[in-house]
C-alpha cells in the first residue's frame, strides 16, 4: 500500500509546478501557500513551499517542501521533498528542525527525485516540530554526488497547514 501511495505521491511531485497551475489556492501565508485539488477520493491539499536559500548554486528544477493529506487514502500530514533533481541512488536526505534530525529515504523518477519520511509515524513529531521552529534545512547528495542543502522559512507554516487540513475535512 505505502509503495503506491509513494508512486502516487511521486506523480503529483513531478508534477507540482503543474499541478499548482491547475489546484486551487487557498491562500498564500507567507512563506507557505495551501492548494487543494480534486475532489472525492482523489481530493488533495497540500501546503507547499520553496527555498530561502540553497547551496551550492547550481540550475535545477523547481524545488518544493510540500505536506500533503489525501483523505481518500487516509493520509494526513505526508512530508515530501521535491530538490529540483534526482537523488544519488540509495541515499538518504535528512531533514533538520532545531537540534532534531529527520532521515528520509528518496525515490528516483527519471531525471526528477523525491524524498519521504522513512518512518510515517514520526510525521506527526515532525510537523510539531516544524510548528514550532523559524527554519528548517534539507540536505541530500544528487546523482552527481554534489551535497546540496535546502533552507526553507517556517513563517506561515502552520497557518497554511491547518488551511489545507480544513479544506480536506470538509
Amino acid at each position: 500500500m505505502r509503495v503506491r501511495l509513494i508512486s502516487l505521491a511521486l506523480g503529483l511531485a513531478l508534477a507540482a509546478p503543474a499541478f499548482a497551475d491547475t489546484s486551487t489556492s487557498l491562500g498564500v501565508f507567507q512563506n507557505w501557500t495551501a492548494y487543494s485539488n480534486g475532489d472525492g477520493t482523489q481530493k488533495v491539499c497540500y501546503a507547499l513551499s520553496q527555498p530561502k536559500s540553497s547551496a551550492p548554486k547550481k540550475k535545477r528544477d523547481k524545488i518544493y517542501f510540500l505536506v500533503s493529506d489525501w483523505p481518500g487514502r487516509h493520509i494526513k500530514g505526508e512530508i515530501e521533498i521535491v530538490p529540483g533533481f534526482s537523488y544519488k541512488d540509495g541515499s538518504d536526505v535528512t531533514i533538520q528542525i532545531g537540534a532534531q534530525k529527520f532521515p528520509l529515504f528518496t525515490k528516483n523518477e527519471g531525471d526528477a527525485g523525491s524524498a519521504w519520511v522513512k518512518d510515517p509515524a514520526q510525521e506527526n513529531a515532525m510537523i510539531q516540530a516544524l510548528r514550532g521552529a523559524s527554519t528548517v534545512t534539507v540536505t541530500g547528495v544528487s546523482s552527481r554526488g554534489t551535497s546540496i542543502k535546502d533552507t526553507y522559512s517556517l513563517s506561515g507554516f502552520g497557518d497554511a497547514l491547518d488551511k489545507a487540513h480544513t479544506a480536506c475535512s470538509s
